[in-house]
């Protein structure tokens, strides 16, 4: 198996990639949470419930991709 450079390139990228999505994802979480704290106590348990359905749909996305 050959090795190009432009697989060393992807190589080096891809922590960068993954550290920039994962900062986005912190962005969002925050605002977010915010607007929903301000929306009262009344719909903070729907919230929860959906925040948590949406966390765990996209971990089993996850898995199924790393799997395949």
């Amino acid at each position: 198996m050959r090795l190009y450079a432009q697989d060393a390139l992807l190589g080096m990228l891809a922590p960068i990639w993954q550290a920039t999505i994962a900062a986005f994802l912190v962005v969002v979480t925050v605002i977010a949470a915010h607007k929903l704290f301000m929306r009262g106590p009344s719909r903070m348990s729907r919230g929860i419930l959906m925040a948590g359905s949406a966390l765990v749909g996209v971990l089993v996305v996850g898995f199924l991709v790393s799997i395949v």
